[in-house]
């Protein structure tokens, strides 16, 4: 019985990556924060990457799927970034689109400052 529920485990996984990779490329990816840019509402936050969103998806909060795009162009997704803001009481996913290990501790960083937080699950 255990083989048999991680075997399908491991089935619903490569699903739901597949899906992701499929919304990926399927989508416009449309930076509306480039790197270097401030939040619109938080100037002191700076964005250390290119940051934006799917065009035509829909995420939990009814906006766009929220992506961040590194420059490891052959990485594809590898990582999803679960956040928590609880001042404005939201969970959401975030895409991490061709990321290298050093700009995903980067993005970490920024998920992670203030009352924000965020844990990074790997493909």
């Amino acid at each position: 019985m255990t083989n048999l529920k991680n075997h399908n485990y491991q089935n619903n996984a490569n699903e739901f990556w597949d899906q992701i990779d499929r919304i990926i490329l399927s989508s416009e990816v449309v930076i509306d924060r480039p790197k270097g840019s401030t939040h619109p509402r938080y100037p002191n936050s700076v964005y250390p990457l290119d940051y934006g969103y799917l065009k035509n998806s829909r995420s939990g909060d009814g906006g766009e799927l929220d992506i961040w795009v590194g420059c490891a162009y052959d990485k594809g997704v590898a990582e999803i970034l679960c956040t928590i803001d609880p001042l404005k009481r939201d969970v959401e996913l975030k895409v991490l689109l061709n990321c290298s290990e050093e700009k995903i501790k980067t993005i970490l960083d920024f998920h992670n400052m203030g009352s924000m937080q965020a844990i990074l699950i790997r493909r």
